[in-house]
């Protein structure tokens, strides 16, 4: 089977990787049908082979000569090393042997492991070797010149994201409060890595594995390979052809090509990480005349809009934007947070006082720990994939080539309080932009990333430096939400994050033919701005259509009854029972109450505290992402009439409304009822 996918014209190959689950087994040899429990029990012996063996590799070359010589490509002989980490080891002469009877496929695996583990480490060998060439005289604080310094002595430090140089700087010092002294490397700094338990069947070929799509179903899959039947094999006779069948996810194209997945067994079940290649359309990298732009926020995650490059160089923007609001998401997060911090340091208060009584309480702490770091993963996981979704979204529908959003790699939160600060720390932008440019490319959009300096700053329409306050009602009060330009030819405001990704798209667009590409990944990004290019990225407000306020018609309304501040009409009468108390909501569903609300008291961009006695459900406690989806389930007295109108002397009498929800609550139990149509 071919490994890559017919290319078109303007077309280019995508992989990608799917999350699956193998449910069984059959036996080839047998026919016996092998259940789950004892399929995850036979590719967990084989686990344990490989990775007992890709350890004792690692080991054996966590040193500074065996990683340069991996990283550099060459042997001894100035030879090239092959790609395929298992090929270069061989060629290195880096052997490992094997605890049991196994083919040679299986000792690839292990090669193939720990020499993408010995790869990996080279960079940040670099990184802490030209961090502690440069080791500055005071850690929490460098100057112009020693940030000059560490750039130009770290490989690629030119545009390397201050964050990581301070992150290995800090964890420098604490090696030297430890110790008295500094590490030597990267070796003395970091111990042996744990090697995963994973099966890459990728280092493998048909002796070992292979998988076909199912003839008469395309979206079906078989992937055959060889397993043990007992932990420890003692010869090739206790090994196994296993066909396990795959059902494939609809992200699969039915055009894709598939290659042989990892294995891994998690609680007792066999999950498989299944790569395919597939044609997408190709991602331009200049000539773009419409652009998304994204800005970062906090309860509001996101703020986009699109820009459009006329001929004559002018930009306009197409309509006032869109925002992604997370802010129910984002504060169970933060509690979450809170809650881990605390159990973290009660286990790691029992851990000192090493007390035997306390080891039960210990394990316990520990269990909630990894359930609460799961449960944190899958809401970052989730709130990934929603952003980035929503921004492909945005860009298809104003049909754009290329999103711009700024760079926030390097950002490290302050003078916002502590609470705000850890928050916005804690935002997963770098697992939105991944998966940004995951869904982009499937559409052939470019996904840039550009310099934030002055994004929030400067008016998208003139470049004056803002005025920010705290709302638009108060002009005169210092904040940040609220931005206004003092330029009185302009007289632009609005919210600060509106202005800013049209200043993101504008920029994007003026500096586009200095978007470069890097490797690995193909990310695009533009480094620095060019002070001629930024004066032209610059919006050109749209002239306003004049209307026609001429009078021909009487200006009076109609009637001379003002609108009352309530509905005294109550709903119509529902198909199985008495009418409700508007808002209506939706059609009767049956159900009694609304699985989820928020109280009345829930803002926009905040989260507010609730009045007393009263219990937030829903979104108030963080159950979603559709922050404002509000309905009140319509209910009615027990035992008493539907009002209905009556004839009266005076003219729109109508019997008035049942009392208050409050009220009625005081005096006897309300029932619900179906709702109304």
């Amino acid at each position: 089977m071919s490994r890559k996918p017919p290319l078109a014209d303007g077309e280019t190959s995508r992989t990608a990787c799917a999350r699956i689950m193998i449910r069984t087994g059959v036996e080839e040899k047998t026919g016996e049908i092998i259940p789950v429990p004892a399929l995850a029990e036979r590719i967990g012996w084989c686990l344990e082979l490989v990775s007992r063996m890709a350890g004792r590799l690692v080991a054996e070359h966590w040193n500074t000569p065996d990683v340069h010589i991996l990283a550099s490509g060459e042997d001894a002989g100035g030879r090239k090393l092959p790609p395929n980490a298992w090929m270069a080891l061989r060629r290195l002469g880096w052997t490992v042997a094997a605890p049991a009877k196994v083919n040679d496929r299986i000792v690839r695996m292990a090669q193939e492991q720990a020499g993408r583990s010995l790869r990996a480490v080279a960079w940040r060998a670099g990184l802490v070797s030209g961090v502690l060439a440069t080791w500055p005289g005071d850690p929490a604080g460098r100057t112009a010149a020693e940030w000059d310094a560490v750039r130009s002595a770290v490989p690629g430090g030119g545009h390397l994201s201050s964050g990581v140089i301070r992150s290995r700087t800090r964890q420098i010092a604490a090696f030297e409060r430890r110790n008295g002294r500094l590490p030597a490397d990267v070796f003395e700094l970091e111990p042996t890595p744990r090697v995963s338990r994973m099966l890459l069947l990728a280092a493998c070929d048909r002796q070992q594995a292979t998988i076909e799509r199912c003839e008469a179903d395309p979206a079906k899959a078989i992937l055959r390979l060889q397993l043990p039947t007992r932990p420890a094999p003692e010869t090739y006779g206790d090994w196994a052809w296993v066909a396990c069948p795959i059902a494939l996810p609809p992200t699969i194209p039915a055009n894709a090509v598939l290659h042989l997945p990892t294995l891994r067994t998690v609680d007792g079940k066999v999950r498989a990480d299944l790569a395919h290649t597939h044609p997408v359309p190709k991602a331009r990298r200049t000539g773009h005349t419409v652009a998304l732009g994204v800005d970062w926020g906090l309860n509001t995650l996101l703020s986009a809009g699109a820009v459009r490059l006329h001929d004559d160089g002018k930009t306009t923007a197409l309509g006032t934007g869109a925002q992604f609001r997370a802010a129910g998401a984002l504060a169970k997060q933060h509690r979450l947070r809170r809650q881990f911090e605390r159990l973290r340091a009660k286990a790691d208060h029992y851990a000192r006082l090493a007390d035997p009584v306390l080891d039960g309480k210990q394990a316990t702490l520990n269990e909630e720990i990894r359930h609460i770091s799961q449960r944190r993963s899958n809401l970052n996981e989730a709130l990934a994939w929603s952003a980035a979704r929503w921004a492909v979204d945005q860009a298809v529908a104003a049909g754009t080539s290329v999103i711009y959003l700024e760079d926030l790699r390097s950002m490290e939160a302050g003078g916002m309080g502590r609470t705000q600060n850890t928050r916005l720390s804690q935002t997963v932008r770098g697992l939105i932009t991944d998966r940004m440019r995951h869904l982009a490319s499937g559409v052939g959009i470019a996904v840039v990333t550009v310099p934030p300096r002055n994004t929030s700053k400067h008016c998208p329409f003139c470049l004056t430096p803002l005025r920010h306050r705290k709302a638009p009602d108060r002009p005169t009060v210092p904040g940040w939400k609220w931005a206004i330009c003092p330029d009185p030819q302009c007289g632009w405001q609005g919210d600060r994050d509106q202005g800013a990704w049209r200043r993101i798209a504008a920029r994007g667009l003026a500096h586009q033919t200095k978007t470069v590409t890097a490797r690995p990944g193909d990310t695009m990004t533009i480094h620095m701005v060019v002070d001629t290019m930024e004066a032209k990225a610059v919006i050109t407000a749209t002239p306003k259509a004049r209307t026609d306020r001429s009078t021909t018609g009487p200006t009076r309304p109609r009637t001379t009854r003002l609108t009352p501040r309530r509905r005294e009409v109550p709903s119509p009468a529902g198909p199985t029972g008495p009418a409700g108390q508007r808002p209506e909501g939706h059609a009767p569903t049956g159900r009694t109450r609304l699985p989820r609300a928020a109280h009345r008291h829930q803002g926009v961009t905040t989260i507010s505290t609730a009045a007393t006695g009263h219990r937030p459900r829903g979104a108030a406690l963080g159950a979603g992402f559709h922050l404002h989806a509000h309905a009140t389930p319509p209910r009615w007295e027990p035992n008493r009439p539907i009002p209905q109108p009556q004839d009266h002397a005076g003219p729109h009498r109508i019997p008035p409304l049942i009392r208050d929800a409050t009220d009625r609550d005081r005096k006897c139990p309300r029932a619900p009822l179906p709702l109304s149509s």
